[in-house]
């Protein structure tokens, strides 16, 4: 259970959720490699796409959806294909929409996270939580009677599971996106990336001063040319289409235009809000065919205010 009780986060700059689709993990497991399957979100916001991973002897799920009512429906996904295999959970960050069904594993499986994220768990949990629901009444409903949970294991730097004939990878990133980002890289061929990576979705920078200010632009960057030089063959993003290691490349690309366009315009005596602007602008007209553009000036703050020139 989390024990603090931290100030409630601001959500100004997030996207406007009135208007979208119930946050609801729904359809059935699609395989994507032998013996790695996902719940695609189908680009519903709040829905984050949900990983399945068999072995002969146990299975691991990655993510839980948004509250106890997708939780449980990740869980009976997760039991209908794993049969009586152990099962294992883990998350690719702490965020509510990625891990905030876990509650409904808790004796089910044995929940694993590195340190890092238990961390943020217990700081930010609370937080984000009321944040989230001030989202909308559909995303609140969903949130009815989360309970925050510890995990059974924790791990520093890197873990490995031994499903039975496949290895699964579990390695702390961060800080990046959070400031405990995890990848879980199975068979050293399909990359979970979490919310690192978004397929046709300008990133998400939780930059939300003085809350929650742990997005590192600069780390977030470096950790893409780690997860370039791992050479996937398959890639899960944590929202969007399941896809090939390109995304990495192009995320990584709109990244790097946002550090040096903050730094550009801050050196020449452009305020905060200024370059927000600017490269608000500037990013919608590069990166037409990408959605939530919403996000793209908090990067743009993050960046201005935290990234020092090399």
């Amino acid at each position: 259970m989390c024990p603090t009780d931290p100030a409630p986060l601001a959500a100004d700059g997030a996207p406007d959720l009135l208007q979208s689709p119930p946050p609801v993990v729904s359809g059935a497991p699609v395989q994507v490699s032998e013996g790695v399957f996902v719940i695609p979100d189908n680009r519903v916001e709040l829905v984050p796409n949900v990983g399945i991973v068999l072995g002969e002897t146990a299975a691991l799920v990655i993510d839980t959806g948004l509250g106890p009512r997708n939780g449980a429906y990740v869980l009976e996904q997760a039991r209908h294909l794993a049969g009586d295999r152990r099962l294992y959970l883990t998350l690719t960050h702490f965020h509510p929409e990625h891990g905030y069904g876990a509650q409904v594993f808790k004796g089910a499986a044995t929940i694993v996270y590195n340190t890092g994220q238990r961390t943020e768990l217990r700081h930010k949990g609370v937080g984000y939580l009321g944040m989230f629901k001030g989202l909308s009444p559909e995303v609140a409903t969903e949130l009815e009677g989360v309970e925050l949970v510890d995990p059974d294991l924790v791990y520093e730097g890197e873990a490995e599971l031994d499903l039975g004939g496949r290895t699964v990878v579990l390695r702390a990133v961060g800080p990046a996106h959070t400031g405990s980002d995890q990848i879980i890289l199975v068979d050293d061929r399909v990359l979970f990336a979490g919310d690192l990576l978004e397929t046709r979705i300008f990133p998400i920078a939780p930059y939300f001063p003085p809350h929650d200010t742990d997005v590192d632009g600069a780390g977030w960057i470096g950790v893409l040319d780690e997860l370039a030089a791992l050479e996937p063959q398959i890639v899960v993003p944590g929202h969007g289409e399941v896809t090939d290691a390109s995304l990495i490349h192009d995320v990584r690309d709109y990244l790097a235009y946002v550090r040096t366009e903050a730094r550009r315009l801050r050196e020449a005596g452009a305020t905060a809000d200024e370059t927000a602007t600017t490269i608000d602008q500037n990013a919608r007209a590069r990166w037409t065919t990408w959605e939530r553009p919403e996000w793209i000036a908090l990067a743009a703050r993050a960046f201005y205010d935290t990234d020092a020139p090399a």
